[in-house]
């Protein structure tokens, strides 16, 4: 099956975003009251807007609202794509959230609730839209929805929308979750590259009957899981047409095999959506500028622009901040005491995520890595294979400071765990073993790796961080800081590379070292020991780290029912990753969302990678 990216992709995921998190609701705010009465086709609710229940402290505005029909964020990073079927990050998952609408949709903070999009209903065994036991799964289309390009969304777009991820299934990327449950495969590629599905296959797992989609699953899936992944941005409706335009896929059979992993995204800069707001322009290093659509299904935002500000210099965001500039900004941990009390200001603490962060061994790096220096264990360089020693992972595994790490990047609002599983989710268990810093054995290990070749020449490697990524650079400085003082001749050189750049590199594996977090896909023990352990897996495959006991542990997880063998599984694996040290997790974070006291209709939901701006509003 192919590697996947995010970027919560997460690929993949930018961990550090997770105090932005907030996935919002069906019923839109009206500007200038918090009681909402908002009407859709199939349902019409009352509700009172609510703010996230975790703690939050806020004072008064000190000043008039700025940029009234604007919502600007000013953050780090910027998006790798804007194509739904390629994008597996959370930079790039923000912007396509709010160009692009799904079938079904979260309710507010539920991971487990939704609500219909595109579809008229949500599909369940008790509304006769599940059937088969349930592996055939209906969607009846919603009529009138208008694309931004003017077209009205047939069943026909949504057809194409989830047989063009099929068909991509690009290394690094989301496809694998859809492939799951429709074709039983988790790529279309064996491990050599070769294509192992047909395309009747894919046209057959979705189908168009009169005014319904139809999903005919290989096997019997979990609904909820299914519903978690048609809700996400790979699960995207684009504009078949828009889509054949500008060179994605042209929908035929003939044809496929072209567009299967291609070296680029099709619709890199382009928007063939139907959401809330349209791209404008993305001023690459600067900013993503979108647009309202003034002919969004269910009713124009309440801004005329959401602006995504790409600032990676701390003192300017908060500049922006403090004078009402940016409206919600990303607030690195070590300067959130700067804005304790500021006038104008809220923020969310103690916000529980499902996402962690580790540091990666790659098994055999790219013979073309530009960061293993001479390429040997010559002191100057590392082997490709350097991390295939255990002794090494071990090693680096002791030589980490844990809980000064937690205290100093994080602020104590983290947690450690002892494997992929985060707190929280079913399988997690604090019992089970662990690293802690301890130098002393980080020496022994190292004195044993390559048989006494590493401590007796020494080692140079390159360990990249994120622009901007003030806990991963931390991270990293700490690793080169515990690391070179055991040994002299061991040499780390920690580099800053912009976030595309980075995501390129450790897809093609060439990169000894990594440092990345998890955002959840969806709320499933599952959806962690697959990207960390199984050889598919998006972190596994960009290491080259295989167990073929560990893949059959992990596949078996996804298809028992019984919840007990279930944990049982998950403790097996979390000990697995203890004894093999593919990896070791740095932290369990705990989430803020900072906002000026101006900024109404938001709310969290531990999945969303970032800002939905349609039911916001200013005022």
């Amino acid at each position: 099956m192919s590697t996947k990216t995010a970027i919560g992709i997460l690929v993949v995921i930018i961990i550090i975003l997770l105090a932005a998190l907030g996935y919002y609701m069906m019923q839109k705010p009206a500007p200038t009251t918090t009681t909402v009465v908002k009407t859709t086709t199939s349902v019409v609710t009352t509700t009172k807007a609510t703010s996230p229940s975790p703690t939050k402290t806020t004072t008064a505005p000190a000043m008039k609202v700025k940029n009234p029909d604007k919502l600007i964020e000013a953050t780090i990073g910027e998006p790798e794509t804007l194509d739904p079927a390629w994008a597996y990050d959370t930079a790039s998952g923000e912007a396509i959230f709010n160009m692009y609408d799904t079938l079904v949709f979260f309710k507010r903070d539920k991971v487990d609730q939704f609500i219909p999009m595109v579809a008229t209903k949500v599909p369940s065994v008790s509304n006769g839209l599940v059937k088969d036991g349930g592996k055939t799964i209906i969607f009846p289309i919603r009529k009138g929805i208008k694309f931004h390009s003017g077209r009205e969304l047939t069943p026909e777009d949504v057809e194409y929308s989830i047989e063009r991820v099929l068909v991509m299934d690009r290394d690094g990327g989301p496809s694998w979750m859809l492939l799951d449950p429709l074709l039983g495969v988790e790529s279309t590629r064996d491990s050599k590259g070769n294509i192992v599905v047909t395309f009747d296959q894919i046209d057959k797992a979705v189908e168009v009957q009169g005014n319904n989609v139809v999903l005919h699953l290989a096997k019997p899936y979990p609904l909820t899981t299914l519903l978690q992944i048609l809700s996400q941005t790979w699960s995207s409706i684009v504009d078949k047409q828009c889509a054949i335009q500008h060179g994605a896929w042209d929908g035929k059979a003939a044809t496929w095999k072209k567009y299967n992993n291609p070296d680029n995204p099709p619709l890199q800069e382009v928007d063939c959506g139907s959401g809330p707001f349209m791209l404008e322009r993305w001023e690459h290093g600067k900013q993503v500028v979108l647009k309202r659509f003034d002919d969004y299904w269910r009713g124009k935002a309440n801004f005329t622009e959401f602006i995504i500000m790409k600032v990676d210099e701390w003192s300017t965001r908060k500049l922006l901040f403090e004078r009402g500039d940016a409206d919600i900004v990303y607030v690195p941990r070590q300067h959130m005491k700067e804005l304790e009390g500021a006038e104008g200001i809220r923020v969310y603490k103690d916000l529980p995520t499902l996402s962690n962060a580790a540091v990666f061994f790659t098994f055999n790096v790219s013979k073309d890595s530009p960061y293993i220096g001479s390429g040997k264990l010559d002191g100057h360089g590392v082997p490709p294979n350097f991390f295939s020693d255990i002794n090494l992972r071990k090693a680096f595994a002791y030589s980490f400071d844990y809980d000064t790490y937690i205290k100093q990047a994080w602020f104590g609002e983290a947690l450690r765990t002892p494997g992929p599983i985060p707190k929280g989710l079913p399988g997690y268990d604090p019992n089970m073993p662990m690293y802690h810093f301890n130098l002393t054995k980080a020496k022994e290990y190292f004195q044993k790796a390559w048989n006494g070749e590493v401590w007796k020449k020494g080692f140079y490697f390159e360990l990249l961080y994120n622009t901007g990524n003030v806990q991963r650079k931390t991270a990293a400085e700490m690793i080169k800081d515990n690391v070179e003082g055991l040994n002299p001749k061991f040499k780390i050189y920690v580099r800053a590379v912009e976030w595309p750049e980075y995501l390129k590199a450790m897809v093609k594996m060439q990169l000894p070292m990594f440092i990345i977090g998890w955002l959840a896909d969806y709320p499933d023990p599952y959806n962690f020991v697959f990207p960390y352990m199984h050889s598919s897996g998006t972190f596994a495959a960009w290491q080259g780290y295989k167990n073929p006991k560990v893949d059959k542990l992990v596949e078996e997880l996804i298809t028992t029912t019984d919840q007990q063998k279930r944990i049982e599984i998950c403790k097996e694996l979390t000990k697995i990753y203890y004894e093999e040290v593919p990896s070791f997790i740095i932290y369990q974070p705990l989430g803020r969302h900072y906002e000026r006291t101006w900024v109404h209709g938001w709310y969290y939901n531990p999945i969303y990678p970032g800002i939905y701006a349609w039911p916001l509003w200013k005022g």
